[in-house]
């Protein structure tokens, strides 16, 4: 009687003991899984290097837990070592994988607040020589990636009412010589985000787009590899001597200043009460000259000599009226 009343005391101990664990793992779990819901969830995509890394740097530093996408298995391991990272397979010219990763963060207990659409590349050829493939694959990467990508994801953000970014560039404003595939993709973010923006406004979901100057990346080291792969040869080319001058300028992209103050913008962009529009960001005063005045320039030539063109006085009242209403917003 000792044994089963001793046996029947030790069951009962085990009984408790389970119970006990089984409900300290429950709340852990479930502490766990409220502390993860509380915590800001930001997706961005081409974040292995240049701008991408250092928004992913940025954000996570802050306690903003970051999706980060890429493409290879080293940088995807490099990444999850990170406090506040998790990597994520994205290839945004693959739809598989942005259906993937749509159905992996969608399992996440924190949901998605912000989307960063920062994977891009450049292709710098004259228009009237530049390959077909080459034009279509920087097309696919900056254009239709961030619509693929963008839309994938859209219920996501919907759902948490968050934000969508997307980095442009001054190239979007600017162009010349070389620059027409790149700055063409770019100006066609211009149009996505001012419409992404204005669509997306019944669902308390703001829109930017951050357009920087010459920041420290590795999109150059990207174009040569490719043009090297390809075995491009320019020496029959008409503009010779502007390809051989940039192809020497790309190796100097160590010497350009670091992209941290790009990552401060999408972080206001991603989280401060009132968001900008657009965001310029610029390394050096020169740039913002450049294109601010580029844009003025394309004001005025769309001005001149058409039906209904305002004289000076009604064109310094309009940008007086555009100054007042883009401080009354706090911008």
């Amino acid at each position: 009687m000792k044994f089963i009343r001793s046996s029947m005391v030790s069951m009962a101990m085990v009984a408790v003991m389970v119970s006990v664990i089984g409900h300290t793992t429950s709340s852990s779990a479930g502490e766990s899984e409220a502390a993860a819901a509380s915590q800001k969830s930001v997706l961005v995509t081409g974040a292995s290097s240049g701008i991408g890394l250092k928004i992913t740097e940025v954000l996570a530093e802050r306690g903003v837990h970051v999706w980060a996408g890429a493409r290879k298995e080293a940088d995807l391991k490099r990444l999850d070592a990170m406090e506040n990272v998790t990597s994520i397979r994205l290839d945004v010219t693959v739809q598989e994988e942005i259906d993937a990763a749509v159905k992996r963060i969608s399992k996440d207990a924190r949901g998605l607040y912000g989307l960063v659409n920062n994977a891009g590349v450049a292709i710098v050829a004259p228009l009237i020589e530049v390959d077909e493939d080459d034009l279509q694959f920087q097309m696919d990467v900056n254009v239709f990636g961030p619509y693929r990508v963008t839309k994938a994801f859209a219920p996501l953000i919907i759902e948490s009412k968050g934000r969508i970014t997307t980095i442009g560039s001054i190239s979007g404003i600017l162009s010349g010589t070389l620059f027409g595939p790149y700055s063409m993709t770019k100006h066609a973010m211009e149009a996505f985000a001012d419409s992404l923006a204005r669509e997306m406004e019944r669902f308390d979901v703001k829109v930017s787009i951050v357009e920087p100057g010459n920041y420290k990346s590795k999109i150059g080291e990207s174009l040569k590899k490719r043009i090297d792969a390809k075995g491009a040869d320019y020496s029959s080319s008409a503009y010779k001597e502007e390809m051989d001058r940039m192809m020497a300028r790309v190796g100097d992209a160590d010497e350009q200043k670091d992209p941290a103050e790009v990552a401060e913008a999408v972080h206001h962009a991603l989280f401060d009460e009132s968001p900008k529009m657009r965001y310029m960001v610029v390394p050096y005063d020169r740039q913002a000259e450049i294109t601010i005045g580029k844009a003025i320039e394309e004001m005025v030539q769309l001005n001149v000599g058409q039906p209904y063109t305002y004289d000076r006085d009604t064109l310094v009242k309009m940008l007086d009226e555009a100054l007042a209403a883009t401080e009354s917003a706090g911008n």
